[in-house]
């Protein structure tokens, strides 16, 4: 929770930073279109790899376990290196689906931006592999401070290096962070690694490919949902893209705060209870969090939704962000705030299901917010700020119903089956 509250106001500092210099000018619109998909791409990777193989080497101890480990590394660098070219030789045709309405020359400044921050999707995936080590021995710390260090970077990035680089100072300070964060968890394993003597780790690396692909299909099918978003977004106008992005960091501060430390420690929890075969206790844990998380969300939600004239002034409303770009991005949280709700209930559930090895619900939940959002987005076809992000809230909180359903009605059989 330290970590996490630390990375967040570090965050609001970093967006304050953002709005300063960048308000809601057409150059936010580029950074927000090239980060906001990579800073996705990157939590999708380290979760998926944290979820995947922290009860994998949970399993396994002394050589075994850093055989195991030393196996993930080699492949993992691979596969993180082959998607960061792809970013990198794609960047141009990716950006025609990021942002379809964003024009020229910062359309050509977002795809540069998208370029810089590919790197860090190399670092933070091969990060995450480590962080997964130091979670078998409840280590925590360094993991709860990667969102801080990519803050401190892109923030101290901006300072130094805005008058030389311009917008693209964000991009090569959030990279920068990205790779101090590796370096760190690197050298904090060099110690549990050299404990004990490596011994063949029985895994193929076909079979260990496979574990994290539930949750990067999961963590996908969220993510397009806010791209579609963002996307739609480009079309509305100058400044609303990076509206919306704004708003999202508004939405993002409370959802890590609820999901991050909660769903990290249930994870052990629930399968030491399934290992247990006490499935029963573990179902319980899990209906007893989601009820105290729905609680939070939505009174965190509508006091957000209450105070965000003030709220939005009193943060960003200065330099480039003026009194209407505080107007601009408060209308958009209207429609985006509510969002709040229905991705941190899902996001827990979701969690909970994959640490008791579920993982079907969560998958085809997460491709309900999309579907809900592209029907709605088109069927209103709205270019008012109020509407833009109705459809992703909407498509979030039937997913979490979906998947409440789904869960309840799969119950008897899950604990037939123990």
């Amino acid at each position: 929770m330290a970590g996490v509250l630390t990375g967040n106001a570090l965050g609001v500092l970093r967006v304050g930073l953002t709005a300063y210099l960048l308000g809601t000018h057409s150059r936010a619109d580029s950074l927000a279109v090239a980060m906001g998909p990579i800073d996705t791409l990157n939590s999708a990777l380290t979760n998926s790899m944290v979820f995947a193989f922290v009860p994998l080497l949970t399993a396994c101890a002394g050589g075994e376990r850093v055989a195991l480990f030393r196996k993930l590394t080699r492949g993992f660098l691979w596969v993180f290196s082959c998607i960061t070219l792809g970013l990198l030789l794609a960047a141009p045709w990716l950006m025609r689906a990021l942002a379809p309405g964003l024009a020229e020359p910062y359309f050509g400044n977002a795809v540069e931006l998208l370029r810089i921050l590919s790197l860090s999707t190399l670092f933070a995936g091969s990060a995450a592999v480590y962080w997964a080590l130091l979670y078998t021995d409840r280590r925590f710390g360094l993991a709860a401070c990667y969102q801080a260090a990519l803050n401190v970077f892109t923030i101290a990035g901006a300072l130094c290096l805005w008058k030389s680089l311009g917008v693209y100072a964000f991009a090569v300070g959030y990279t920068a962070g990205a790779g101090v964060q590796l370096a760190a968890v690197y050298f904090a394993t060099r110690r549990q690694l050299r404990a004990a003597a490596p011994a063949p780790a029985a895994l193929r690396f076909r079979d260990i490919l496979s574990k994290p692909a539930f949750f990067i299909v999961y963590a996908s099918g969220l993510a397009l949902n806010l791209t579609f978003t963002r996307a739609y977004a480009t079309h509305a106008g100058s400044g609303m893209a990076a509206a919306l992005d704004y708003c999202m960091r508004g939405v993002g501060v409370p959802l890590a705060l609820l999901v991050s430390p909660i769903s990290n420690s249930l994870l052990p929890e629930i399968a030491r209870l399934r290992s247990l075969a006490r499935m029963r206790d573990a179902l319980r844990l899990i209906d007893r969090t989601v009820a105290l998380t729905a609680l939070a969300a939505v009174g965190g939600c509508g006091f957000a939704i209450l105070f965000r004239y003030p709220a939005i002034a009193l943060f960003f409303q200065r330099g480039s962000f003026t009194a209407d770009s505080t107007r601009l991005v408060a209308a958009v949280f209207l429609g985006m705030g509510p969002s709040l709700v229905g991705w941190t209930l899902l996001e827990i559930m979701s969690r909970s299901l994959f640490a008791l090895n579920r993982p079907w619900p969560p998958v085809i939940a997460a491709a309900i917010p999309l579907l809900v959002n592209v029907t709605l987005t088109l069927r209103i076809h709205s270019h008012r700020p109020e509407l833009i992000g109705l459809g992703s809230s909407a498509g979030l909180l039937a997913g979490f119903a979906a998947l409440f359903a789904m869960a309840h009605m799969g119950r008897r059989r899950w604990l037939k089956l123990g």
